[in-house]
C-alpha cells in the first residue's frame, strides 16, 4: 500500500471519529435539553439557573406546589370525565360509599397517563354502579402499576378462561392423567401448554405474581372423573369440557382476588393461535364444546 493510500484511510479513520464524537455529544444535549424540559415541567429547575435569576427558595417551593396541585386536579377531572362516559351505560347505586370516594380521588390523582386513567374510570364506573366491586387493596396496587405492567395483565387476560361466576381466572399451563399401570410410558399421559410461545414468558408471571396479580406457584385441579364436566369462558367464547377418561387433572397459574378484580377492567381479547392449541391439548382427555 502506497503513502497516499495509507493517508487518505487515516483521513478517514479521522473524519469517522469526529462524527462520533459530534453525535455522542448531540445525544449528550439533548438529553440534558430533555432533562431540563422535565425538571421546568415539574418546577424544579429553579438551582440550575444563574444566581441572578433565580427566585428565592420558598417562593420555589410555593410555585412547585401550586404546579403540583393543578397537575392533579387536571388528572382526576379527566378520569371523572371519562367515567361520565362509561356510567352512560349504567345505573348507579343511590347509596355512594363517600369515605371510599374520597380514597378513590387521593389514589388516582397522579395518573396522567391516557390509558391508566381508563382503567380507573372504568374502577369508578364500575364501583357507582355496585358498591364493593373494587376494593381499596385493588386500587393500591393499580396505583403502584406502570403502563407496561397494565399491558401485561392485558396479556395474561388474552390467555386466562374463567369460570361462570368470572370470580376464578385461571391461565392453563397443561393437563395430564394420573399415572397408573395402563398408563406409566404412555407419553400422552401429560400435556403441555407453552405460555412463553404466546408472549408470555416466567418472567412475565414472575412481574404479575411481585404486582400481587396472579399466584406464581402453579396450581392443579382435583382428580376428576369420566364424565365430568368443565364450564369456562375464553374471552367471551364459551368452552365446555367434558372429560372422557379417569383421574384428569388440569394445570394452571391462579389470577389472585386482586388480580381477579382488575382483570375485569381488561376487554376481552381472545388469542385465537393459543385457543386453537388449548383446545388441542384438551382434546386427549376432553370432549369440547366450544
Amino acid at each position: 500500500m502506497d503513502s497516499e493510500s495509507t493517508k487518505m484511510i487515516n483521513t478517514d479513520d479521522k473524519s469517522t471519529e469526529k462524527n462520533i464524537t459530534i453525535n455522542q455529544s448531540s445525544e449528550k444535549k439533548s438529553s440534558s435539553i430533555q432533562f431540563l424540559k422535565l425538571a421546568k415541567e415539574f418546577a424544579l429547575d429553579g438551582a440550575m439557573l444563574p444566581v441572578e435569576k433565580q427566585m428565592p427558595l420558598e417562593d420555589r417551593s410555593a410555585k412547585r406546589i401550586r404546579i403540583s396541585t393543578l397537575r392533579k386536579q387536571n388528572n382526576i377531572e379527566a378520569i371523572i370525565k371519562k367515567t361520565l362516559a362509561y356510567c352512560a351505560h349504567n345505573d348507579i347505586s343511590q347509596n355512594t360509599d363517600h369515605d371510599w370516594f374520597s380514597r378513590y380521588i387521593h389514589l388516582a390523582e397522579d395518573v396522567s397517563n391516557n390509558t391508566m386513567q381508563d382503567l380507573w374510570a372504568k374502577i369508578l364506573s364500575g364501583e357507582l354502579h355496585q358498591m364493593g366491586t373494587y376494593s381499596l387493596k385493588a386500587l393500591k396496587v393499580l396505583k403502584d402499576m406502570s403502563i407496561v405492567d397494565a399491558k401485561l395483565l392485558a396479556k395474561a387476560c388474552s390467555l386466562s378462561v374463567k369460570d361462570q361466576k368470572k370470580e376464578n381466572i385461571r391461565l392453563i399451563s397443561g393437563t395430564y392423567q394420573q399415572p397408573g399401570l395402563l398408563n406409566f410410558f404412555n407419553k400422552e399421559s401429560s400435556q403441555h401448554i407453552s405460555l412463553n410461545d404466546f408472549g408470555l414468558n416466567f418472567a412475565d408471571l414472575q412481574s404479575l405474581a411481585d404486582n400481587h396479580l396472579i399466584h406464581l406457584q402453579g396450581s392443579e385441579s382435583n382428580m376428576m372423573s369420566n364424565d365430568s364436566i368443565l364450564n369456562f369462558n375464553y374471552n367471551g367464547l364459551p368452552l365446555k369440557l367434558r372429560c372422557n377418561k379417569a383421574n384428569i387433572s388440569i394445570k394452571f397459574y391462579k389470577f389472585t382476588a386482586i388480580g381477579a378484580e382488575l382483570a375485569n377492567l381488561i376487554s376481552d381479547n381472545p388469542n385465537n393461535d393459543y385457543f386453537t392449541i388449548l383446545k388441542q391439548k384438551l382434546s386427549y382427555f376432553f370432549d369440547i364444546n366450544a
